[in-house]
């Protein structure tokens, strides 16, 4: 099975919705910690946790812990997208007689435990995995547990207590966001080393710091170390764990605090504190503002796609675009499955197959096969019955759907029954087959008429840009509505990977800033801009929003 990987994405954007939502509706509640965790919950639920929203009691499902329990409105909202109860049962957050409450209880079906006192959430869960050895159950338990806890002695007693009686049906997270309820964990209790500054940055560039691993594997932990915010890397983790015996597994979780709203992340203050009514409509365009950048690897060295592989991984794409050409449907041809199943290997960052061949039914599962995590085929060589069969083949695989379209085709008509469920549309801005062409400026009307098509077939997916997408215009592409930036040469041929997508991302940070002031703007006036532009209090970001509402003239 495929990783899963937009499905995944899709549910933990909606997850992050309804905990804006349900925290600005009770005034109060815990939105920074959801958010740190989000990614861990959405792999969770809609990848390896057995359960059964019907039969919430059934025996034989797995256990999730929420050791952290202030973060219960992260813990609800992916239990309603499960289907635990209805999504709008999330306005009731914290209000008398709901059950919802400010942290997980047991009067809320399906949830495993009351999470109040922090520090206890491990030893259940080591109770809870011993009875289902004793009972010959073979069910999982999943526990998340905070940094800020961990300053609780009785984490590490039960962390010896798993290590002595080899508990390795129990697979820890660790949300490693550092910062607890009043300050940053490294100037309070440090896992890692002490930080002497207010620039958390600090730690996220210093492995050498890095310590708390060290700590658990001192008491006789599996200890893996993944950045909390990749889903391959959660993913990868958990099948480490599955596979792990006579040990129990702590996967230490890096992550950011308020992880997708820039002014929340890294911000003590967004511990425990609900948004303003005022802002809610520019946070959730902020969050459905989340993109990703893809190397082409094809422009690079054909000769050594391995090595580009590595480059892409040192630096950190979101995930690697895999250019199929068969020398029919476009004049070139490239490399086909069997190249792809020869780099899967090299790396978990998932794979973006994008097939320029003729008759794709024919061939989708081999791609499938090869370890494709996206695969994208061209309206021009499906119909409605091949693009369907298509369609079922990669949802039954886990594996995201893709549909391109180049310069000069419009979406056809029998697609529209498909966008609802479709992951991702190609707009091709180049003419496929061809390289070193520069982006069709007429794109960027077709984006916009494409725009009323999608929303009122209620696609959910991302728009994909691909071909001569460049610095200077990956900003106004991101405007028009593109959330995922193929890069060819602008990024592949420079020496500097890394370097290039960091611009590339700065690029389109700045776009994103631009149309959230302007949202501001049109709500609220100079008032809502000023407002906006001062709840971003870390690093230098408020003086850079600010220089672009005063460009703008908003202030």
């Amino acid at each position: 099975m495929g990783l899963n990987y937009y499905q995944i994405k899709k549910n933990i954007l909606s997850a992050r919705k309804l905990v804006i939502r349900a925290t600005n509706l009770a005034g109060s509640g815990h939105p920074g910690g959801s958010f740190s965790m989000a990614e861990i919950l959405g792999c969770l639920f809609y990848k390896y946790l057995k359960y059964d929203p019907k039969n919430p009691s059934w025996e034989d499902r797995d256990r999730l812990v929420l050791s952290k329990g202030h973060a219960a409105p992260g813990l609800f909202s992916n239990m309603a997208i499960a289907g635990y109860f209805p999504e709008s049962e999330l306005d009731t957050l914290r209000k008398f007689g709901s059950k919802l409450q400010g942290h997980p209880d047991l009067k809320c079906p399906g949830v495993e435990f009351c999470g109040g006192s922090l520090g206890t959430g491990l030893s259940y869960s080591i109770g809870i995995a011993l009875a289902g050895r004793i009972d010959g159950k073979n069910y999982r338990v999943y526990t998340i547990v905070g940094d800020g806890e961990s300053d609780e002695g009785q984490v590490w007693e039960a962390a010896m207590t798993a290590a002595k009686y080899k508990i390795d049906n129990l697979t820890v997270f660790l949300d490693r966001n550092f910062i607890q309820q009043d300050s940053y964990t490294e100037k309070i209790m440090p896992l890692d080393e002490r930080l002497e500054g207010d620039d958390i940055s600090e730690m996220w560039k210093d492995a050498s710091r890095w310590k708390t691993g060290d700590k658990w594997r001192s008491f006789g932990w599996n200890v893996i170390e993944i950045d909390g915010h990749r889903i391959e890397q959660i993913d990868a983790a958990i099948k480490k764990a599955h596979m792990t015996k006579g040990v129990p597994t702590i996967i230490i979780s890096r992550t950011i605090k308020g992880k997708s709203v820039e002014h929340m992340e890294d911000n003590p203050q967004w511990h425990g504190k609900a948004p303003d009514t005022d802002v809610v409509p520019i946070i959730n365009q902020e969050l459905d503002s989340q993109f990703m950048i893809a190397p082409s690897i094809i422009a690079g060295d054909m000769t050594n796609l391995a090595n580009e592989v590595k480059r892409c991984v040192n630096g950190r794409s979101d995930y690697i675009h895999l250019d199929v050409m068969d020398g029919q449907f476009v004049p070139n041809k490239t490399f086909d499955h069997l190249k792809i199943k020869e780099l899967r290997p090299l790396t978990v960052i998932p794979f973006d197959s994008h097939l320029m061949i003729n008759e794709p039914v024919k061939h989708v599962r081999d791609y499938i096969e090869a370890g494709s995590d996206i695969i994208t085929v061209h309206a021009e060589v499906c119909d409605e019955s091949s693009f369907g069969e298509i369609h079922d083949l990669l949802k039954q695989s886990q594996v995201g759907v893709g549909l391109a379209i180049n310069p000069d085709t419009d979406l056809p008509e029998w697609s529209y029954k498909f966008i609802s469920t479709l992951d991702q549309l190609i707009v091709m801005s180049v003419v496929p087959g061809k390289s070193g062409q520069k982006y069709i400026e007429e794109t960027h009307q077709k984006m916009i008429r494409l725009k009323p098509i999608l929303n009122e077939n209620n696609f959910s997916g991302f728009v994909e840009a691909d071909g001569g997408v460049t610095l200077d215009n990956i900003g106004s592409i991101f405007a028009d509505g593109a959330r995922a930036f193929v890069g060819g040469s602008a990024i592949i041929g420079q020496q500097d990977v890394r370097g290039a997508i960091r611009e590339f991302r700065n690029a389109v940070l700045k776009s994103r800033r631009s149309l959230l002031l302007q949202k501001a703007h049109e709500l609220g006036g100079s008032e809502l801009v000023q407002k906006w532009i001062g709840l971003h209090v870390v690093g230098e970001k408020q003086d850079q929003i600010k220089k672009i509402a005063e460009e703008a003239n908003y202030l």
